[in-house]
């Protein structure tokens, strides 16, 4: 409806917000001034312990530091009290005593049809509860008393019993004077299709009352006696009351411990909610038959920042977890998210609380995973990732999920905290050409291992060694100078071995960088790695004369740079390789003499590769992938005939 000009400015007029917001909040009496209606208290929307929430009441407005909450004495009621915009202003006006205006005669019916439907919703709720105490009730009272519930939270979670028969509330309505139209109306009977009498919605079953934030019966679930029973669970149809899509069961009772600061927990149904709530977890709310949806996401997020999704733990409630997560994602904001809490299998939170009790469930709740994790838990659980193809197709799959995160903060962070998974999945064990080692104070420290028969070669040289280690400096400073180039050479950068502990401390951060300009990646990098090791890097004399690193160079010639040197580490590698696999198949002639003529082969290959700077346009491709550049195939070529080895090894 609309209201007439100025009948709001009255309201807000005659309305103290602080008198309104002060039924919700204490406020801090050191921060707060009376007399001047500048008050202070803990934010009622995000529950902090300290006063960052301000009352204006000569403004009329409220904001929050710490979540940003802002309004007026309208839009507090709204946000607490979980109603309409018109629904606020008819509860202010009713305390300001202000006569609303008339309303359009259309919706003042549809609202005193309501009021009925409620009046009847009541009746069936005092019908279903004198039910359970009569000797039709019997086996459900068995039922609960086995379920462990006192009589105390069946009264206050006003738990009732539809009994057999097809018009037991029927009559019981229809004898009180209820007109036929309104009991259809309220989803408590259903008409005949064989032109009979019609019949009760809810027979022998269990019956739980559902009430709105506002308290009032709106619905109904009933749990069926019956084990043969088609529906275990059954909910009202949707009303002019009840829509399932937008209700919570349990809700106002949650959102008041939630203020008390009891963590806000979604559990499955009816019975989880009760059982959390017994063992001291108030704040607890379930969905109603569905999969959690957009409007009740927003609901829950009015209680709590982070309510807790504790599911059962079977394979239906991790694929209800994981619809919630598609759900969830376009809707984060900052500050606002889900978190979740896996049952152990075959539980749900009922089962633990009964068997191990409420710390059990406490520490299930401290321990819930943020949903970033179960995202990617989602993504790569049960699957092997040994090719480049999957590894692109996971990518592809996590990128479209993040694109669905709306606010571009958020969507960063998604970006950073994946980067950071994928790492951890993919990381190359840091080895040392068959070596071993361990970690102290997170450097690496290597110990070769060469096998007895080869022991006196020059194949693991120092020199050989030192050379590597040089071009690895020199890929990590053009990366770190262009980190925009991070991206393109991931792969390879994930296979760049780095028996140095501060060069593999630097891949490690460049794999997980984020920065787009050399300042960014710098100042990164010394927040992370500290100033040693980049001192250590920016040090090394043999970086003085790579073009890359020239205050001059631009972005072409560093990835020309990146890619040639990536190219001599995969030459070496596959170089490598084929030795290796000469030398196990000479491993049962070896001898001195074979291992000087190796040993000479090889300090023949270290002069080629000194000397002419090999040839950058000629390569050949092992049998193993590697690329050989064409002096390093002549030098292969010259040990196989010194060994008198006259297969070629392609």
């Amino acid at each position: 409806m609309s209201l007439p000009p100025g009948f709001l400015d009255e309201l807000r007029t005659r309305t103290s917000i602080t008198q309104v917001v002060g039924r919700k909040v204490m406020w801090d009496a050191r921060k707060s001034n009376q007399g001047k209606g500048d008050m202070w208290a803990p934010c009622p929307f995000h529950h902090e312990k300290t006063a960052s929430f301000h009352v204006d009441d000569r403004k009329g407005y409220y904001y929050c530091f710490g979540c940003h909450a802002k309004g007026d004495a309208i839009g507090f009621v709204k946000e607490t009290e979980n109603v309409e915009f018109m629904e606020a202003v008819e509860i202010l006006a009713r305390e300001a005593g202000m006569p609303m205006p008339q309303r359009d005669p259309k919706a003042q019916q549809k609202a005193d049809r309501n009021t009925l439907l409620v009046e009847v919703m009541e009746q069936a709720v005092q019908f279903y509860k004198l039910q359970l105490k009569t000797g039709a009730g019997a086996d459900a009272r068995d039922y609960i008393e086995g379920r462990k519930l006192k009589p105390e939270t069946v009264e206050r979670f006003e738990i009732g019993f539809a009994p057999e028969g097809w018009q037991n509330l029927w009559e019981h309505l229809r004898g009180k004077g209820v007109e036929e139209e309104l009991i259809l109306e309220a989803g408590l009977a259903k008409a005949s299709q064989k032109g009979g009498k019609p019949y009760d919605t809810f027979r022998n079953r269990i019956m739980f009352p559902i009430r709105d934030v506002r308290g009032r019966c709106i619905a109904f679930g009933g749990r069926a006696m019956d084990p043969s029973d088609n529906a275990k669970y059954l909910n009202s149809p949707e009303t002019p009351l009840f829509d399932k899509s937008r209700t919570l069961y349990n809700h106002a009772p949650a959102r008041e411990a939630a203020g008390k600061g009891e963590p806000l927990i979604v559990a499955e149904g009816y019975m989880d909610v009760i059982a959390l709530s017994e063992a001291g977890l108030a704040a607890t709310v379930a969905p109603l038959g569905t999969a959690v949806t957009e409007h009740q996401v927003q609901m829950l997020w009015r209680v709590a920042d982070e309510p807790v999704i504790a599911l059962d733990g079977d394979t239906a409630g991790l694929r209800a977890a994981m619809r919630v997560i598609d759900i969830a994602l376009p809707l984060l904001q900052a500050g606002k998210s889900l978190r979740f809490a896996m049952m152990p299998e075959g539980k749900d939170p009922d089962d633990l609380v009964r068997q191990q009790g409420a710390g059990a469930m406490r520490q299930m709740v401290e321990a819930a995973m943020p949903m970033v994790q179960l995202l990617w838990q989602r993504e790569t659980e049960g699957r092997v990732y040994d090719s480049p193809e999957r590894k692109a197709a996971l990518d592809k799959a996590l990128r479209e999920k993040i694109k669905l995160i709306a606010d571009p903060s958020i969507r960063a962070h998604y970006g950073e905290a994946i980067k950071e998974l994928r790492y951890e999945l993919f990381r190359p064990q840091r080895r040392n050409s068959g070596g071993t080692g361990s970690f102290t104070k997170g450097k690496w420290k290597p110990t070769p291992a060469v096998l007895s028969e080869t022991k006196n070669s020059l194949l693991m040289g120092a020199s050989e060694q030192m050379q590597d280690n040089m071009r690895v400096g020199a890929i990590l400073a053009v990366l770190l100078r262009h980190p925009q180039l991070c991206e393109e050479f991931d792969y390879a950068l994930e296979r760049l071995d780095c028996p140095d502990g501060d060069l593999a401390d630097l891949r490690a951060f460049l794999l997980r960088c984020q920065a787009k300009t050399r300042e960014e990646a710098a100042d990164a990098a010394f927040e992370t790695l500290g100033p040693y090791a980049l001192e250590n890097l920016s040090t090394q004399p043999h970086l003085k004369v790579v073009p890359a690193l020239r205050p001059e160079a631009d972005e072409d010639l560093a990835r020309m740079t990146l890619a040639e040197e990536f190219a001599k580490l995969e030459a070496q590698r596959g170089w490598r390789a084929e030795i290796a696999e000469a030398e196990e198949d000479l491993a049962h002639v070896a001898d001195e003499t074979m291992t000087w003529r190796l040993s000479q082969a090889a300090e023949a290959r270290n002069k080629a590769a000194h000397g002419a700077q090999e040839d950058k346009t000629e390569y050949h491709t092992s049998k193993n992938g590697a690329r050989i550049s064409k002096a390093e195939r002549e030098v292969f070529a010259k040990l196989m005939e010194q060994i008198g080895h006259s297969d070629s090894h392609d």
